[in-house]
Parts: structure tokens; sequence; C-alpha cells
């Protein structure tokens, strides 16, 4: 059983950890196609490749989260429409992250014998 909470926090985790320089890499694509279009500058292809490589990962870490800590589909679908939104990373972030803490506290509580779950 504890090697089961383990790769569920681990997944959780690499989601997590994703989620925020997500965020921040569709934020800069975002600021750096109005300069394409506004001035000379032009980080597109760069920025535009930073932020697939980053979201191709949040879906794979997204998929794995989903299938090993059994989340209802209303969990994952939140998850996925967090992904596709231009701050939604941060929210994401944030939501795991207590989810995290969460299950820290449950952990200790059960290893501590003050919860029988």
């Amino acid at each position: 059983m504890d090697e089961r909470l383990c790769a569920r926090s681990q997944t959780v985790r690499r989601l997590r950890l994703v989620s925020a320089p997500e965020a921040v890499s569709f934020l800069l694509l975002l600021v750096c196609s109005v300069l394409k279009r506004t001035t000379d500058f032009n980080a597109v292809p760069v920025m535009g490749m930073v932020h697939g490589v980053l979201f191709v990962l949040y879906v794979l870490f997204w998929a794995d989260a989903w299938n090993r800590a059994k989340w209802p589909l209303s969990t994952a679908a939140l998850y996925f429409v967090l992904s596709v939104l231009p701050t939604g990373g941060f929210f994401a972030e944030r939501r795991l992250r207590r989810e995290a803490e969460d299950a820290v506290i449950a952990s200790r509580a059960r290893k501590e014998g003050v919860v029988n779950a």
C-alpha cells in the first residue's frame, strides 16, 4: 500500500513541477506573439518549441497522474482544462500542492494511528 501511495505522490509531484513552467512559457509565447506583430523581434519559433515541449510533458504527466491517483473524471478534466488556459498552470500547481500536503497529513495520521483510513 505504501508503494502505491509513493508512486501516486511522485506522479502528482511531477505534474505539479511542470505546471508552473508550462504556464510561464504559455504567457511568454503570448508576449512573443504580440511582439512579433508589433516589432521586428521574433522569438515565436523558440518560445513555441519550449512551450510545446512543456505542454507535452504536462499532458503526459497529467495522464499518468490520472491513472495512478485514480482521480474522478471531473478532477482529471479540471486539470486538463487548466493546462490550456494562459494562467491555468498556476492554479493547477496550487491545487496539486494542497493535494500533496493533505496526502502527507493523512499519511502521518495513519502512521500514528489517529485515523484508520
